[in-house]
């Protein structure tokens, strides 16, 4: 995958917060599924900025590490 980033993301359907997230309009993370080439992820507070390009490898061992708290100290 060469792609990082993607200038248009505003354009994608499916986004999607974390559970975990308020309704409150704070920082937020979104992600979207089903691209072709990796895992976009964008800032909720800028849609319309680029998002992020993640392998779907990579995206999936940071998810696994988060959810046994790997990153906790």
């Amino acid at each position: 995958m060469t792609e990082q980033f993607i200038p248009g993301a505003a354009a994608l359907n499916g986004w999607r917060k974390s559970s975990y997230s308020g309704n409150e309009s704070g920082s937020c993370v979104e992600v979207a599924d089903n691209h072709p080439t990796g895992i976009p992820i964008r800032d909720s507070k800028t849609p319309h900025a680029p998002a992020l390009l993640f392998p779907r490898a990579g995206w999936s061992s940071f998810i696994t590490a988060v959810k046994s708290e790997a990153f906790l100290t």
